[in-house]
């Protein structure tokens, strides 16, 4: 009988003990961590429990390996950690990193593409992007990717990128082109890229885009060159040349097929990717007749509906300049 007692007793000891170690573990687990500050760890896809600890303590994010490890255990969340790229604040306890791991809320990453880079432009940014990994793939063809911000996490597909922004222009297209203007004189989305492309980079104002737009489409009914410098930068650095100088009357003299200066009409593609604001100027353009635009010299343009008044915005423009 007193065996039994002791038995009993002896069992009841070891079940407090645990109930207290168990308690003490889970205090553990719950309490402010020593992060002093923001701290981003990226795991590795394949990384078990045991490793997943470990990087953590050599980040400084908790203290004891083992407390984390029988934390997550005892709350059922040792099989749903995921990989990828994490930042935590500063004094965030185990229990909170672990669910934050279980959630798979990742870090954000976000490239910004400016509107009317070229192809060649847009790759080498995605290239250079940090936390992307594979190549690109070839240059896609000019026009065909949609400039705007676009979110990724750490470990995503360059070329996966490179798909979401052609299916980007593809969508906006589908969208913009069924809701055009009447009687444009584009045959097709791939005119009205090509046109927004040299709309885009002809001005950097958002409220002037509709105007030149405009300015251009009445060039095209009319039958006038467009006469857009873009056009023969563009045709310069496909000779690669030097893109970064006036152009000079030369260039203007040399001949291209985009040189819309010698040539009548739209060049045979876009010089650039335009953003959706361009593509809408140009599939609905300002109501005007007017037929140029110059530089006024405060980063805007001056139009004209006549070549007299053209020819005085133009000799206003030199006077400017030359102040």
């Amino acid at each position: 009988m007193r065996v039994i007692l002791r038995l009993v007793l002896l069992i009841c000891i070891i079940a407090v003990a645990g109930a207290g170690m168990a308690a003490w573990v889970m205090h553990q687990f719950d309490r402010p961590g020593p992060a002093k500050s923001e701290i981003t760890v990226v795991v590795e896809k394949g990384d078990g429990l045991a490793a997943i600890a470990e990087q953590l303590a050599e980040h400084g994010l908790i203290a004891d390996p083992l407390i984390f490890r029988l934390g997550v255990q005892a709350t059922g969340t040792a099989a749903k950690l995921r990989a990828g790229e994490y930042a935590f604040a500063p004094g965030v306890s185990m229990r909170a990193v672990a669910e934050k791991l279980a959630a798979g809320r990742t870090v954000t990453r976000r490239l910004t593409v400016p509107e009317g880079l070229t192809s060649a432009e847009i790759t080498s940014m995605v290239m250079a992007s940090d936390g992307l990994i594979g190549d690109t793939g070839a240059v896609p063809a000019e026009g065909t990717l949609l400039p705007e911000t676009y979110h990724y996490a750490f470990g995503d597909d360059r070329a996966e990128m490179i798909a979401r922004m052609r299916a980007a222009m593809a969508d906006a297209l589908a969208e913009l082109w069924p809701q055009r203007a009447a009687d444009l004189p584009l045959a097709s989305p791939e005119e009205a890229v090509t046109l927004a492309s040299i709309v885009e980079r002809e001005t950097g104002i958002a409220a002037e885009r509709p105007r030149v737009a405009a300015v251009f489409i009445n060039r095209l009914k009319l039958g006038m060159p467009l006469q857009a410098d873009p056009t023969v930068a563009y045709a310069r650095m496909l000779e690669g040349q030097p893109i970064d100088r006036p152009l000079t009357r030369a260039d203007l003299e040399r001949p291209s097929a985009y040189n819309t200066y010698l040539v009548r009409g739209l060049p045979p593609g876009p010089i650039a990717n335009p953003g959706r604001a361009s593509l809408a100027a140009v599939l609905d353009p300002a109501d005007t007749d007017e037929l140029y635009f110059v530089a006024d010299g405060s980063g805007g343009h001056a139009f004209a509906r006549t070549l007299s008044e053209h020819n005085r915005n133009v000799a206003e423009w030199r006077r400017r300049n030359a102040k």
